[in-house]
């Protein structure tokens, strides 16, 4: 018995974890291009991630102030609002209107050959939430978007 006591208490201590310790942090990588698409029309989240990194990257040729892209994420309910609210703002505000809670995480506007991350807690989500993703340029929100499921 005194030779597997180690081995058992290893065992023992690894079972105690809790499930955040054992929790992972995930990562997606999304692509946007010069004719006002995203690659992903889906991004699936698994509940043990703890936080999700998101890469934008613009495979684009063309400028920011042209056809830039960002990748924004709300809840449904506030996408449309937000698009419309973003055709009012600046390319300096990431067309998004400043300290807005409906946001739940957004990267910067990118150009052309560009990338950009934001890494989103996933405390801020909630299992079954309807989440959409889009992109706010100007004009771009209706057709650059897709659904984020956390699991």
């Amino acid at each position: 018995m005194t030779r597997y006591f180690p081995a058992l208490l290893a065992l023992a201590a690894l079972l105690l974890c809790s499930a955040s310790a054992l929790a992972r942090n995930c990562a997606v990588t999304i692509e946007g291009n010069d004719r006002m698409e995203f690659n992903l029309r889906l991004i699936r989240v698994p509940a043990d991630c703890t936080q999700l990194r998101v890469t934008l990257k613009h495979t684009g040729r063309i400028e920011a102030k042209v056809m830039g892209h960002n990748w924004v994420l709300a809840e449904t309910r506030h996408h449309r609002d937000l698009g419309l609210a973003g055709g009012r703002m600046k390319l300096a505000d990431g067309y998004l209107p400043r300290n807005d809670a409906r946001v739940i995480a957004a990267t910067p506007i990118i150009g052309g050959g560009q990338s950009a991350e934001v890494v989103l807690p996933t405390s801020r989500l909630r299992k079954g939430g309807d989440y959409t993703f889009f992109c706010s340029f100007p004009g771009h929100w209706n057709m650059m978007k897709g659904k984020l499921v956390f699991e």
